[in-house]
């Protein structure tokens, strides 16, 4: 398994997919991003590569490229729609899936624009395309975009965006009105065990996305998030695995001995000791 940043070593077939692409006018630019650079590879990873474009990028030649080289044509998913346009199956070669996801280039520098130049927060996962813009492996670059956008990428955390993190994110685990720990509360009055889990899995989010900008750390994304944090942020709160799982197991907790805010509960004054022993405690801005 390669580690974050260490050029990953690409399937011969993956090489000629990124060369097949470049030939589209529209592709701007392509990288290897995901898991594969991200230092958590393993066995099951799939090839996520990036496809940056200025311009409709057609179908037929997208179709044309996973025929030659899939394992099974049948099983073939071109411009799959459900988290943006992308195209899927199982390459011949390799074994791995091919996941090509294709991005406006101009949309994606927003997104890094947003959090680097503008300091703008979100709830949950607010610099996850910052951390992939960083670390991934350039392909193709026809003009350089790709190259001034890690440029742009590479430097240090702001300050002002990691106190826009923490101010938007850190009031609504349970400080305010529409804290999750109220809808949790309530999710638990009703029996509502659908909205008690889409709910904890909200202040997780969040609490991931505080623990990360305390760190300076750009979020690296959804996957084995407790490996994650451990082994990028040097700073994280008492207990932290064991009370997360509790928080996870606890969704399942009969009703009429609720685990999940007791649980949820020891979790944020754990977060509220380490916020206070970083200087960030109260307002934490």
């Amino acid at each position: 398994m390669a580690a974050a940043n260490d050029p990953v070593v690409l399937p011969e077939s993956v090489r000629q997919i990124v060369g097949r692409l470049a030939e589209l006018p529209a592709v701007s630019a392509i990288a290897l991003a995901g898991s594969q650079t991200g230092g958590v590879a393993d066995p099951l990873s799939d090839f996520d590569v990036y496809i940056y474009h200025d311009g409709p990028v057609p179908i037929a030649p997208r179709r044309a490229l996973a025929r030659d080289f899939a394992d099974d044509t049948a099983a073939i998913e071109i411009d799959n729609r459900f988290w943006g346009p992308g195209d899927e199956w199982i390459d011949r070669e390799s074994g791995h899936k091919i996941d090509l996801i294709y991005f406006p280039a101009d949309w994606m520098e927003d997104q890094v624009r947003c959090v680097l130049i503008r300091h703008e927060a979100s709830v949950g996962y607010s610099t996850c395309f910052w951390a992939t813009v960083r670390r991934s492996q350039p392909l193709f670059d026809r003009e350089g975009w790709l190259a001034r956008l890690q440029a742009l990428a590479d430097q240090p955390y702001p300050e002002a965006l990691r106190h826009a993190i923490l101010a938007m994110n850190y009031p609504i685990l349970r400080a305010n009105h529409a804290a999750y720990t109220h809808q949790i509360e309530w999710a638990i009055a009703r029996r509502d065990r659908v909205s008690l889990n889409h709910r904890i899995a909200g202040l997780l989010a969040s609490y991931f996305d505080i623990l990360f900008a305390v760190n300076r750390v750009p979020h690296p994304g959804e996957k084995r998030l407790i490996q994650q944090v451990q082994q990028l942020c040097p700073a994280l709160p008492d207990r932290l695995p064991e009370q997360v799982e509790a928080v996870l197991v606890s969704v399942a907790s009969p009703w009429d001995a609720p685990a999940s805010l007791a649980a949820i509960h020891a979790l944020l004054d754990s977060l509220d000791a380490f916020l206070a022993a970083e200087g960030l405690g109260g307002a934490t801005v």
